[in-house]
């Protein structure tokens, strides 16, 4: 026979690779599908409820490792006990059909009881495909790698739930991903003197790439995690700094009274959760622009700087004349203090107490800085999650099941 192989794309989906195979002496004919791309990082679960007969026309791809069910007629179709397809659910049923079919009449000869249960069920089964009433179809999927089309795409579908999570280890020994008995821990190594590296891709040109993580101890501080990603292809640096402690009982302000360009040498650590302020210039910068940061003051003000000024919506031929001068007069003020010709208050508010501006006065109070810690408000912890979050006796008081 002839096997024939297509590489094709499935819109709002991945790619894959369609095969099949015909025999032209006996008129056998086989059709299968295999991705074309690595295993995801998390499962899938399609839920669809057929209520019309359109919905037997939808497009399916079910691999291998997915297991089916139908609930309504308590049925189920393990994980590789079926070759993997590009089908409809009509397919997908029929498919079935034929598979109980199949040894049907050994069955009536051998086990008469079992057969008649299954012509009654072969029946209930072929009833769906009338689709007399809704029934729901459940395809799950380890692999990640299964697809119900969505007929309405772009726009939602509201008969396809999609659920993504993450695998249990049986899932993931089942896929190959790990050895069946994984091997002893070894001890603990203390991580702190080593840089670790983990692949990623470049957020600029997708590119792949690696990111070094260390975990550093800041001196009158804390530790944090300081992460940072450098392209080879496109030249993109990115660093990400997180913190490696929880929140703190108080929120912290500090502020910093600038007279000096050597305190543009300062270190500074800004988290996810702090805002920044220079009331000299007017301007407030919030929590969630730039994200967790470990640099130096004047590096952070050279962000803001690039941030404000090359500001897509203040550029080109459309742009308000007044608007621009502006931004021209901040720049320069900012550059202005970055030189130490105007002095100025720089001011970091954390909720969450987790930011850090160097005191070169250690361990004896700076005479330019001030710090605060306050009790936050509610709406602070709200933005936090903390007014939610139980930490003991979680286990009283839930809803029964």
């Amino acid at each position: 026979g002839v096997t024939r192989l297509l590489l094709t794309t499935i819109p709002f989906f991945r790619e894959v690779i369609v095969s099949s195979f015909s025999c032209e002496h006996c008129g056998w004919n086989n059709t299968e599908v295999q991705s074309a791309g690595r295993i995801q990082d998390q499962g899938v679960r399609y839920t669809l409820t057929v209520r019309a007969a359109e919905d037997m026309n939808r497009e399916v791809v079910k691999t291998d490792s997915a297991t089916t069910r139908i609930p309504e007629l308590d049925f189920e179709i393990p994980a590789f006990s079926q070759k993997g397809a590009l089908t409809t659910v009509e397919g997908l049923i029929s498919r079935a059909i034929s598979g109980l079919e199949q040894d049907q009449p050994t069955r009536r000869a051998n086990e008469e009881a079992v057969a008649e249960r299954l012509d009654e069920f072969i029946v209930k089964l072929k009833e769906l495909k009338q689709v007399a009433s809704p029934f729901t179809l459940i395809i799950d999927d380890p692999s990640g790698n299964s697809f119900v089309e969505n007929p309405h795409a772009p726009q939602k579908d509201d008969a396809l739930v999609i659920t993504h999570y993450n695998r249990t280890p049986q899932q993931e020994e089942m896929l190959g991903l790990q050895a069946e008995a994984p091997e002893e821990k070894p001890q603990e190594e203390d991580l702190r003197n080593e840089v670790l590296q983990f692949n990623t891709n470049c957020p600029e040109c997708n590119a792949p790439a690696q990111t070094n993580m260390k975990l550093v101890q800041i001196p009158h501080f804390k530790e944090v995690i300081i992460m940072a990603t450098n392209c080879e292809y496109c030249g993109h640096r990115t660093n990400e700094v997180k913190s490696g402690g929880a929140v703190e009982p108080l929120g912290t302000r500090i502020t910093l009274r600038i007279t000096d360009p050597s305190d543009m040498t300062r270190d500074l650590l800004k988290s996810e959760t702090c805002s920044v302020e220079i009331p000299e210039l007017e301007f407030e910068l919030g929590m969630a622009i730039f994200g967790g940061k470990f640099t130096t003051l004047e590096g952070l003000l050279k962000d803001i700087r690039d941030l404000v000024t090359k500001n897509p919506f203040t550029l080109g031929d459309s742009s308000n004349p007044g608007q621009v001068d502006k931004l021209q007069e901040f720049s320069q003020k900012l550059d202005q203090i970055m030189e130490g010709k105007m002095k100025a208050h720089f001011i970091m508010n954390d909720p969450a107490g987790n930011s850090y501006l160097q005191n070169v006065y250690a361990p004896e109070d700076d005479p330019e800085m001030k710090v605060e810690r306050y009790k936050r408000t509610f709406d602070q912890n709200e933005e936090l999650g903390l007014n939610d979050m139980k930490t003991e006796g979680y286990e009283t008081g839930l809803a029964p099941r």
